[in-house]
């Protein structure tokens, strides 16, 4: 009979433990933490990362469905108040368009409109259409139209002010339309903050 001796073990190079970061002699070629505290302790931070991992996937289904729910008028209130937040954002410095008012009053201010969507919804996304004003001529005096166009003229001129006030053809967006223009307003009220900071 031939006899073969077993293999000798050897010694396994001392690692860094995972957990604490001491160094320890591993028992096998898997161990990875120099004791059973430690281990817990890995097991728990693997455990957390998955379930953050799982809130963030389930954030993003949530997200996705909701879009895939909404209705065009839905999409059209978002691009009414991406556009309204860009009006605001660059009339930034300038006084309220109807009383003057000056961009260092600490109200609320509008995006207010000289022809209003529902007497002229083929301008209310133009931006001759549409500027800043503060929150008492716009929601309580209605827009103060009569030193709104006084001003609007001079701002932006006679034919301008005439060429709002004239026919529009309807305006007929597409869904895909609504949704450029919204992530387009939205990219520019971030590109102003940020350029304004």
């Amino acid at each position: 009979m031939i006899r073969t001796s077993l293999p000798v073990k050897k010694a396994l190079k001392p690692r860094r433990c995972r957990s604490c970061g001491n160094s320890f002699q591993p028992i096998s070629s898997m161990s990875k933490a120099c004791s059973v505290n430690c281990a817990l302790d890995l097991v728990r931070q693997a455990n957390a990362r998955k379930e953050a991992k799982a809130k963030r996937e389930e954030r993003v289904a949530t997200r996705v469905a909701k879009e895939k729910v909404k209705t065009r008028g839905t999409h059209l209130k978002e691009l009414q108040a991406a556009f309204n937040a860009w009006i605001r954002c660059r009339d930034a410095g300038l006084p309220c368009i109807s009383c003057g008012r000056p961009a260092s009053w600490q109200g609320q201010w509008d995006a207010g409109h000289y022809r209003s969507v529902g007497s002229s919804p083929a301008s209310r996304f133009d931006p001759a259409n549409a500027h800043k004003q503060c929150l008492p001529c716009n929601r309580h005096l209605s827009g103060d139209l009569v030193r709104y166009r006084v001003n609007l003229v001079k701002k932006i001129g006679l034919a301008e002010v005439e060429r709002l006030e004239g026919p529009h053809l309807p305006l007929k967006l597409t869904l895909p339309e609504i949704l450029e223009m919204k992530a387009f307003y939205r990219a520019e009220v971030r590109r102003m903050k940020k350029e304004a900071a």
